[in-house]
């Protein structure tokens, strides 16, 4: 089975939206008239999940926030790298402030170029940065993501749930009954089967 999320979603919203397609009455068959065949209308059990909360800190997935954490860990040399080379440009600004009015034209001219070069570096830093930390959540967290996609599939399948709506994905859906909710269960579902430590060892 497959999630359907905003395309499903819009055109589920579009069949029940004004209530069009339940609120009209049917027309009445001609005296005569063979009476039409009515069509098989498969039953739709709907629920709704709440993506974003997997991510969340002390009641999401936690082999998700471990994986999240872990790539946190990683990269926090590059971003202490960072703010510490931003710490250098931001105190030499503030010097060169000061000391320009009292200080030799080329002397000022010398200081600010250093830190415009301070200020490139901090740039192609801080992108190559986010470019590798990118690739490597992605490395990361992208078969837990595959995992929980299969791991909500067949949670629909056992409850026997035809389409799973994303609310954190999904617009318009403005109320509906806590009962459809099965974020919290399918976590901690979820949670049971899977150690937050399983399959954290990608390729590198």
């Amino acid at each position: 089975m497959k999630i359907f999320r905003a395309i499903a979603a819009a055109a589920f919203l579009a069949a029940i939206g004004t209530g069009s397609a339940f609120a009209q009455p049917r027309p009445t068959t001609p005296a005569g008239a063979a009476p039409a065949q009515t069509a098989n209308i498969p039953e739709t059990k709907i629920a709704l999940v709440n993506t974003d909360e997997f991510a969340d800190e002390k009641t999401g997935i936690t082999r998700l926030v471990s994986a999240m954490k872990r790539v946190d860990g990683e990269f926090q040399p590059r971003r202490a790298e960072l703010q510490t080379l931003q710490q250098q440009i931001e105190k030499q600004t503030a010097d060169l402030t000061k000391a320009a009015p009292l200080q030799d034209q080329k002397v000022t001219q010398q200081q600010s170029d250093k830190i415009e070069l301070l200020k490139t570096d901090l740039k192609r830093k801080g992108e190559d940065a986010q470019a590798a930390y990118q690739q490597r959540l992605q490395a990361i967290l992208g078969p837990v993501y595959e995992d929980i996609g299969k791991a909500l599939d067949a949670y629909a399948k056992a409850h026997g749930i035809t389409l799973v709506l994303d609310v954190s994905k999904v617009q318009g859906i403005v109320s509906a009954s806590e009962s459809l909710d099965i974020t919290r269960p399918f976590i901690t579902e979820f949670n049971s089967k899977n150690p937050a430590t399983a399959s954290l060892t990608p390729p590198e």
